[in-house]
């Protein structure tokens, strides 16, 4: 198992499958940047299923153990639950789950997808204010609509389901405790993620972050909670449950109190990029080598070297002197 410079092994992989998304959110894909005219990658740029799946095998060998898909919007990739079924028969791969906004999980697809050998999900709802809510995704979804997207996750057994919410100051950080209330004694666990600068175009202030602290202060004056351990090493969100019983929430605290120590995430773009941070600049080309008939060895080789070259820790480093650098953006390679 390879480590970096920090001593951190490489267990997970983010893959993103499209770099498309049907929303425009503020802090990911603004349309003024992400407009009519933006070169989205053509679709022999991306990598195919068969790409994928053999670099999950080559992952795999190194240790990985859990595979994120993400994008853009994940559901977005025709047939997408054929990937999974192929990711599912990998060895070593113990746990397959999915980020997406849920605007396209019908019923059936969340059965199709439980069904190919998904696990978990997490869906994103930044507010139960419709008109807040649809000013954030700025394309008029409806709140509704996603609801009903995470009763479909459910019913289909991709339990627990999280609902990841963006907090930004001044935009919906008084919906809050409405997002708690409304998931309380549900199962649903809510993951509260502090407003991150990531890529160059979501027009990111640390002022306009709300710390997790002042979030769990809120939450918990109104219904007490208490740390709940992490499950295994390298879990980016603080878990805490209600003491009445009512579920657990989770807060991702990347700005406030970063957590790149025990990071063990590497990520990989639809066009085959691999980056070892979500705040990173560049990426090292493994399509290249897949579309040149290297062996899995050779593949394993390279990643290899560039985890054990890693020594990213963004989130440690930052503050509001930071000098901004260009980043990958997040639509690219997903959270």
């Amino acid at each position: 198992m390879p480590l970096d410079r920090l001593k951190r092994p490489l267990r997970d992989l983010r893959i993103s499958v499209t770099d498309r998304c049907n929303f425009r959110c503020r802090y990911c894909m603004p349309r003024e940047v992400f407009g009519p005219d933006f070169a989205f990658l053509p679709q022999h740029a991306l990598l195919s299923f068969e790409e994928i799946t053999r670099l999950v095998r080559v992952f795999a060998s190194l240790g990985v153990e859990k595979i994120r898909l993400t994008g853009g919007e994940p559901l977005l990739r025709r047939d997408l639950d054929q990937l999974i079924a192929m990711i599912a028969e990998t060895p070593g791969i113990e746990d397959i789950a999915l980020t997406t906004n849920g605007s396209l999980l019908t019923r059936q697809r969340a059965a199709d997808l439980k069904a190919a050998g998904l696990k978990r999900i997490s869906i994103s709802l930044d507010s139960l204010d419709d008109a807040v809510f649809m000013k954030m995704n700025d394309v008029h979804f409806p709140v509704a609509k996603v609801l009903a997207a995470i009763e479909a996750a459910a019913e289909a057994g991709l339990s627990p389901v999280k609902v990841n919410t963006v907090v930004k100051k001044g935009v919906n950080d008084d919906g809050v405790l409405d997002l708690a209330e409304r998931f309380r004694h549900t199962g649903v666990i809510v993951r509260f993620i502090e407003f991150m600068d990531v890529g160059n175009s979501n027009g990111w202030r640390l002022d306009d972050v709300v710390p997790s602290e002042t979030i769990l202060s809120q939450i918990s004056a109104k219904w007490p909670l208490v740390p709940v351990a992490p499950v295994r090493p390298g879990e980016v969100a603080k878990r805490y449950r209600y003491v009445d019983g009512g579920g657990e929430i989770g807060l991702i605290s990347s700005v406030s109190q970063p957590f790149c120590g025990g990071c063990t995430r590497a990520r990989l773009s639809s066009e085959g990029q691999l980056y070892t941070c979500l705040f990173g600049t560049a990426g090292f080309d493994l399509r290249a080598l897949l579309r040149s008939d290297q062996t899995d060895e050779a593949l394993a080789a390279a990643i290899r070297g560039v985890w054990e070259h890693r020594r990213d820790r963004y989130s440690e480093l930052r503050s509001a002197a930071t000098p901004r650098r260009p980043k990958v953006e997040m639509s690219h390679i997903g959270g």
